[in-house]
């Protein structure tokens, strides 16, 4: 429903009543429902969880084909386009909130838990303590009650600085062809989006193998402490992110190739590159607090 002459962009565009919402819901509910009860010992979790995931991942993609229709059939006018942006923006909002968090927890331990622990008051509770970080001296990994076994931090050098490499130049892809795109030159925003997503999968095949390095050669597990715990947390959430991202470019790139997204109207371009450059950026507060400091 909308109000508009026949033929022309609606001021406004209200979809009909739609069974998405519900459906997507009820396939998060088997999705929390299963993952619950399979980490909890339950082996009937993991099936709730892959049905879960089918019919969420289902309903999603019915869902933005018919965004992605009624986009191309010209219903979404300047209000529309309008309150897209201002729901991109907020959610990108949300996701430095998110990730803001995992970062004040960094801080925190660093600047105030570990500090505490190791200072006077606290000698009667765990006289080995030694307050440094990363928390890999005698006494702090081996800790006292033996709960913490010896593990090595990871540095800089050089899979974390190799995946800075990736991402910084999948920024620089990608906004050579949002020029293109805007300057009408599809044929190069195509290479270029392909570049970018090529970056994206890369990067996280590096990850995967830091990951393998880190459990099986450096015996660093989410169990290696605060250190352990705050790595894998902000790194595994990041390259999450970086998953997440690369979907929304590959999804763009094929609607580039079918000949969606024009020099004016192109908010579904905009959008991902917005999400892009926030993961970019993400990156390098992690590349310098995690690896460096």
């Amino acid at each position: 429903m909308s109000s508009h002459a026949q033929g022309s962009t609606p001021y406004y565009f209200v979809p009909n009543p739609s069974r998405h919402p519900v459906l997507a819901a009820l396939g998060l509910l088997f999705v929390i429902l299963g993952a619950g009860q399979w980490i909890n010992g339950a082996d009937w979790g993991k099936y709730s969880l892959l049905v879960g995931m089918v019919i969420w991942l289902t309903v999603l993609f019915q869902w933005f084909s018919e965004s992605v229709a009624e986009s191309e059939g010209g219903q979404y006018g300047r209000k529309i386009d309008l309150s897209f942006r201002w729901s991109m923006s907020w959610f990108i909002f949300s996701e430095v909130m998110f990730f803001g968090a995992f970062f004040t927890a960094l801080w925190w331990a660093r600047a105030h838990s570990v500090p505490e622990l190791g200072s006077l008051d606290q000698q009667l509770l765990w006289p080995d303590f030694k307050a440094v970080w990363p928390s890999v001296v005698a006494g702090s990994t081996a800790s006292p009650a033996g709960i913490v076994e010896p593990f090595q931090t990871m540095g800089p050098f050089w899979l974390p600085t190799i995946n800075t490499a990736l991402l910084l130049t999948s920024g620089v892809t990608l906004t050579i062809a949002h020029h293109a795109l805007v300057a009408g030159q599809r044929s190069k925003t195509i290479l270029f989006m392909w570049a970018t997503v090529l970056l994206g999968v890369t990067f996280l095949f590096v990850q995967g193998y830091e990951y393998y390095h880190a459990y099986s050669d450096l015996n660093l597990t989410l169990a290696s402490g605060i250190y352990g715990s705050t790595f894998f947390m902000l790194t595994g959430f990041h390259g999450f992110h970086v998953f997440v991202g690369m979907l929304m470019l590959l999804f763009i790139t094929l609607r580039l190739q079918k000949g969606h997204f024009t020099p004016e109207r192109h908010f579904g371009f905009e959008g991902a590159a917005w999400y892009w450059h926030f993961v970019d950026v993400v990156w390098l507060g992690l590349y310098v607090l995690i690896y460096w400091l």
